[in-house]
């Protein structure tokens, strides 16, 4: 049993009193979402299995949805938390697993509150599915480095104070081990923000250009050269955060896809029934298989599970948007909706049927291609033999470009 520096208990009811005294002595109704959310941070019960003093107590992951639960009964969830995804989901764990004490005392709480957004410059024009083939360089220059390249694909560029980057900071060795990982101001002089209209009308991406911009040595996470192992930590956070959240029986697109079916008897014909069916049968495996793995990740680290959460996800969505199509006929085309905004997330049970088809499309690209996530599910999950790569002990600045 895992116990405070006072010799207390953490398990559930011990926590479930946490909040419940952090409640009466910070009240929802009257007090800012912001200074909630730093006093939550302050008291450990922001993510209770980090360590203490940076927003956690050490207690066992699994009791996380003990806290949350709390909250959420309380009235006090954090609501509009959207647009950190990257930061709570990627650069937080990231940042605790390779980070320094400095690093993590000033980056996680303005993180966790919400007051610092943050983005991923990880994706290249050149080097999408093959993220160690990226070619932005950082070189060394006295206490620093001086960072020049183009990424592409980046959500909340527009928004965020911080990023998470991989650049390659030496070229004469092979593509995984000449790459470090920094965090980068996203303020600094020489970056560039430009936004993405995708086929919906809307720029939830960007590609941004990175001209000079000088990035301090005192934030590199991890060993020089090391940058490949830091965002393995990423990444299989980021493919969680994606595909493997937790939904009821009939969430998310399914359930919009079921409605439609109940609620308008004259779109039935067999063949549709067959497919409405079969794609609900797998949405519910694919729903009951990211709840274990979310009990999984109680007790541990994500691993390459993560990857098949989000390859689930994405396949079923494009699927069943096509199915939404097929169901509404004519009126499934009709899209009035392409109008230039920049959103902070995505919420498909919201949207029409041509939106849903539309943007799900990216699904199988976003936070690691499709092509990708079967390779690892077959290597590291099945155990299959690897595919060839004739390109691992070649140095990068000798593979074709």
């Amino acid at each position: 049993m895992t116990s405070d520096p006072s010799g207390t208990e953490l398990d559930a009811p011990a926590l479930r009193k946490r909040v419940a005294d952090f409640i009466a002595a910070h009240d929802p109704a009257t007090t800012g979402r912001t200074d909630l959310l730093a006093a939550r941070f302050d008291a450990g019960l922001a993510w209770v299995h980090f360590p203490e003093g940076l927003g956690g107590l050490g207690a066992p992951r699994s009791l996380q949805s003990v806290v949350d639960a709390e909250f959420d009964a309380r009235g006090a969830a954090p609501a509009g938390r959207e647009g950190l995804i990257i930061g709570l989901g990627m650069a937080a764990p990231t940042i605790l697993a390779f980070g320094t004490p400095e690093q993590r005392a000033r980056f996680l709480k303005p993180l966790y509150t919400g007051e610092e957004v943050w983005c991923q410059l990880f994706s290249e024009p050149g080097a999408g599915s093959d993220l160690a083939a990226l070619g932005t360089r950082a070189q060394r220059d006295g206490d620093g480095w001086v960072v020049n390249g183009q990424k592409v694909w980046t959500s909340l560029a527009h928004r965020a104070r911080w990023a998470i980057l991989v650049a390659r900071t030496d070229p004469d060795v092979p593509k995984h081990q000449g790459l470090t990982y920094f965090i980068c101001d996203m303020s600094a002089e020489g970056v560039d923000v430009r936004p993405l209209r995708q086929l919906t009308g809307e720029a939830e991406f960007n590609e941004v250009y990175l001209t000079d911009v000088r990035i301090p040595d005192s934030q590199r996470i991890g060993a020089v050269g090391a940058g490949w192992k830091v965002a393995q930590t990423t990444l299989m956070n980021e493919r969680v955060s994606i595909g493997g959240n937790t939904e009821p029986r009939e969430g998310g697109l399914i359930g919009v896809v079921a409605g439609i079916w109940r609620s308008r008897p004259e779109l039935r014909t067999p063949g549709l029934h067959d497919a409405l069916l079969k794609l609900w049968v797998e949405a519910e495996a694919a729903r009951l298989t990211k709840e274990r793995l979310r009990q999984q990740l109680a007790v541990g680290q994500p691993g390459p599970e993560g990857s098949a959460a989000k390859y689930s996800y994405s396949r079923l969505n494009q699927e069943i948007s096509g199915l939404e199509l097929e169901l509404l006929g004519q009126d499934g085309l009709v899209y009035d909706d392409w109008s230039f905004r920049r959103p902070d997330g995505v919420d498909f049970t919201q949207r029409g049927a041509g939106f849903h088809y539309l943007r799900s499309k990216g699904n199988s690209i976003e936070g690691g291609t499709s092509e990708i996530l079967r390779n690892i599910i077959a290597e590291r999950i099945l155990g299959l033999p690897a595919e060839i790569r004739v390109d691992k002990d070649v140095a990068w600045k000798d593979l074709p470009k």
